[in-house]
């Protein structure tokens, strides 16, 4: 059994220019919501924290205001947006169409070394010990395991809209963390998911994936 994620081969490049170390950095503490909800933003102690000038800050929140993370006011300042429990159905909406889009061209169109990866991943992630893990790295390790398929799928313009709405939806999921009683469930999910893309199952992928988003909003609306 695995008891923490490890580093694959499906995660992303990592960045290289210092906006998007920045971007990824603020990013993430922003999903996760160490910058909590409606948090005003810092820029000069996020470029101290973060060991970069703060034009690389300034343009990574540009970027993260168009994914909807922040939201900058004049004269008042940057803020992290809100996270309304009313957005969950429009999220959803979105998300149950595209999703289960993405895992069918996956198995349809993604190449032998992909298919070999998500394979690995799949492994992986069923063999994660989840009571032994903390709640925090089973959500990275969701967005990994989402982030590979949008990369599988082999279509740009589906992969940007899928991260910056699963984004959102994180937040959500992170909001309630400490309610849910089921995330190593949720997160256990994605072994049959990946193990579907990697055969070229794309019937059964699809299923899986809707199933997928369907089930995350159940388990949301049961806590609220």
């Amino acid at each position: 059994m695995t008891a923490a994620p490890q580093e694959h081969a499906t995660a992303p490049p990592a960045p290289t220019s210092l906006a998007d170390q920045a971007y990824t950095a603020i990013q993430d503490r922003l999903i996760m919501l160490d910058i909590p909800p409606m948090a005003p933003i810092d820029d000069a102690a996020l470029s101290s924290s973060l060991g970069v000038g703060r034009t690389p800050v300034r343009e990574a929140l540009k970027r993260l205001e168009v994914d909807r993370l922040v939201v900058a006011y004049p004269r008042r300042g940057t803020f992290a947006t809100g996270v309304d429990i009313t957005d969950l159905a429009y999220i959803s909406e979105i998300r149950v169409q595209l999703e289960p889009l993405a895992a069918r061209r996956a198995a349809e169109v993604a190449g032998s070394g992909m298919r070999t990866e998500l394979a690995e991943l799949a492994e992986a992630t069923g063999g994660l010990d989840a009571g032994a893990v903390d709640r925090t790295e089973l959500m990275r390790w969701d967005l990994r395991v989402h982030r590979a398929i949008y990369r599988a799928a082999g279509n740009p313009h589906l992969q940007d809209t899928l991260v910056r709405y699963h984004n959102l939806a994180t937040r959500i999921h992170c909001l309630f963390l400490d309610r849910l009683a089921h995330v190593d469930r949720h997160v256990g999910e994605h072994a049959g998911l990946l193990r579907a893309i990697a055969a070229g199952e794309a019937d059964t992928a699809e299923t899986i994936s809707r199933d997928h988003v369907t089930g995350f909003e159940r388990a949301i609306r049961a806590v609220i």
